[in-house]
């Protein structure tokens, strides 16, 4: 009666110690972090927005004017809210934007100014429609930052 119990309990760990062993996490190496951000409507250093190619001057130009015409919500400044706000559209064959909505918002009125925004850019003509987003960033206290006084 001891012997079938005995062989019974052995099996059982050996069934269970191998399920065990599978789900912990291998050893991987941390991933790389993003380059770091550069202040308010600048978009990430280094990330590539396809659409920029259709903008005239290129990814550098189109957050030179993001960041211009942007302006800090004051219920966001007031309330030190600070993300990335990311803002959805089509870009149509003829350069105009159609179906620009609100992807991801931080609050305090960014998700609105994001949207005011980039219904402002002016885009050249591509040779298709392209469903595309981009990014725009809220930060405070960054040097030459669109935060209002």
């Amino acid at each position: 009666m001891l012997k079938p119990l005995l062989s019974l309990l052995a099996l059982g760990l050996l069934l269970t110690a191998p399920a065990a062993a599978q789900t912990t996490p291998p050893n991987t190496p941390p991933p790389a972090h993003a380059a770091p951000e550069a202040g308010a409507g600048t978009g990430r250093v280094g990330a590539v927005v396809p659409v920029a190619e259709y903008y005239e001057g290129g990814q550098e130009a189109l957050y030179a004017f993001i960041a211009q015409e942007l302006k800090y919500p004051l219920l966001a400044k007031r309330n030190r809210i600070q993300g990335r706000c990311i803002v959805s559209f089509t870009l149509n064959p003829d350069g105009t934007m159609s179906g620009v909505k609100l992807v991801k918002q931080v609050g305090g009125g960014t998700g609105d100014e994001a949207l005011r925004v980039v219904r402002l850019l002016k885009f050249k003509k591509p040779a298709y429609p392209i469903l595309t987003s981009l990014p725009i960033d809220f930060k405070l206290g960054v040097t030459g930052s669109n935060t209002t006084e």
